[in-house]
């Protein structure tokens, strides 16, 4: 049985390669530390370059979007926790912004408010952990534990939120499950602070580190038609010169009435991206901190009102026969959203992050699909990678912060 795998692999490389007998072909992964997930990359060798790259994905696939179309709307939701996991809220917003448009319904300004203020939390967490990480990959390994550091502080916030510090599900399809908590203001405004004073501390021992920029400077270059046409987006795509961000371009929430800007380079390299993903902490607190004034004057309905759609809150619940009723079938038969398809994109950490829903009018979806970035983004690695020595692999795969929960779906 080895012996037929072995020739079954051996036969797999030389058709995609068509491979020089004088070059080398190695594996690195699946199970790799830097691999960020259960990654296969295919290399053709000559000495230390690497002439040829293929990524070979589908160790971790899970059947995500098939799951989707076997369960009730709101019971899909926990799922969307598990593809990027990094920022697991931004999932969760993801697909309940796809079925809220789906629907037609609108969100409460309190819920458009706190949901901002949750996205933008993880976009910081996501961001200390990619740079935590990216720079352990490099040999950074002090940095990593600042990162890590100040990423507790964000954390603890979210645990204060929604109890959970990982699988958020903080955001519900109509709004959120949950108020702000007690002092919570109070707290992230400390919290806003070590996140400011951790990311200058990252800067102050990587921006003009010798080693790091030698690292990463001219690595991983990719243009801006390149990029384009691959379809990355984020700050992939950002790094290329290209000044695009869904927040801007299609805002959801609050975000068309925040002042904040869209960092981006020409630079097209890993160090060009790494820049972007720190400024764009700076960004985020600066987002909160506006959200956090534009909550003071909101009313408390934190649930849409689409009785065919949502539940009522849970006083009337408690106390009301048919909202009651109504409940009990929401939760058992599921919403029966009307005919139609709907994609609706929006700005996850790590680029654009949609869900394609389509209804038949029954309460599972006929059909789901997620455009996840990280999906793009290997395929774009495929095409950087080759002309770099075997070291930089290492690094453009760590920059690309790519994770392989959302890629094998």
């Amino acid at each position: 049985m080895a012996q037929y795998f072995n020739k079954l692999q051996t036969q797999f490389e030389n058709v995609i390669f068509e491979q020089d007998d004088s070059n080398m072909i190695i594996n690195i992964g699946p199970q790799h530390p830097s691999m960020h997930g259960q990654l296969r990359l295919i290399l053709e060798l000559d000495g230390e370059m690497v002439k040829r790259a293929v990524a070979d994905i589908g160790y971790l696939h899970r059947g995500i979007e098939k799951l989707a179309e076997n369960m009730i709307y709101n019971e899909f939701m926990p799922t969307t926790d598990r593809m990027d996991y990094t920022s697991a809220s931004s999932n969760n917003h993801a697909f309940a912004y796809g079925v809220e448009t789906l629907l037609g319904i609108e969100v409460p300004r309190r819920a458009k408010v706190i949901r901002t203020i949750i996205l933008e939390l993880n976009r910081i967490i996501s961001h200390f952990l990619f740079v935590a990480t990216h720079a352990l990959d490099v040999g950074a390994m002090s940095v990593f534990l600042y990162a890590f550091k100040g990423r507790e502080y964000v954390l603890d916030m979210i645990e204060d939120y929604c109890g959970a510090r990982l699988t958020h599900n903080s955001i519900r399809i109509g709004g959120v499950p949950l108020d702000i908590p007690k002092n919570w203001f109070e707290n992230i405004e400390s919290c806003l602070k070590e996140v400011i004073e951790t990311a200058d501390l990252i800067r102050g021992l990587l921006d003009k580190n010798r080693i790091w920029r030698m690292r990463l400077e001219g690595v991983g270059k990719i243009s801006k038609d390149e990029a384009q046409n691959y379809g990355v987006s984020g700050v992939m795509l950002r790094g290329c010169g290209v000044q695009f961000d869904i927040r801007k371009e299609e805002p959801y929430e609050i975000y068309d009435e925040i002042d904040f800007s869209v960092p981006y380079t020409d630079s097209g390299d890993c160090y060009g991206r790494y820049m972007l993903y720190m400024e764009e902490i700076y960004q985020s607190c600066s987002i909160i901190r506006q959200a956090i004034n534009m909550y003071k004057g909101t009313t408390t309905q934190l649930m849409a009102h689409a009785p065919e759609y949502i539940s009522a809150p849970k006083e009337d619940i408690m106390t009301q026969n048919y909202s009651l009723m109504q409940h009990f079938v929401l939760v058992t038969q599921g919403m029966r959203p009307p005919k139609g398809e709907v994609y609706a994109p929006t700005e996850s950490p790590k680029g654009e992050l949609g869900f394609f829903i389509s209804s038949l009018g029954d309460p599972y979806p006929h059909r789901v699909k997620i455009k996840a970035p990280s999906f793009y983004h290997i395929q774009a690695i495929e095409h950087m990678i080759p002309g770099h020595q075997l070291a930089d692999v290492i690094t453009l795969i760590g920059n690309s912060n790519i994770i392989l929960g959302e890629i094998d779906r």
